[in-house]
């Protein structure tokens, strides 16, 4: 799943940032994201996320969400196929 099918899935409230131009990668997309734990800065490329703020980052839905919404490897893989369920419905 990529990065930002994860934080559409999870996150309360993800919104692109119309301004970010990226350098490298054209995929490359930044986001202002909310979760019940807090806001965040999140630059994505496929499964690959970064966030700003926290100067973090790694690869796949299931690291972003554990990161975002402070679960453990399970919970995440949990929340994630709960989502998905009701996403692709």
């Amino acid at each position: 799943m990529p990065s930002e099918a994860a934080l559409a899935s999870v996150a309360t409230m993800v919104k692109p940032d119309a301004s970010f131009v990226p350098t490298k990668d054209a995929r490359t997309r930044r986001w202002h994201v909310c979760t019940e734990r807090g806001d965040y800065e999140i630059v994505t490329t496929g499964s690959k996320w970064y966030d700003t703020r926290a100067r973090a980052g790694g690869g796949g839905a299931i690291d972003l969400t554990m990161h975002i919404l402070g679960l453990s490897f399970v919970d995440a893989v949990k929340r994630l196929m709960a989502a998905d369920l009701t996403w692709s419905s």
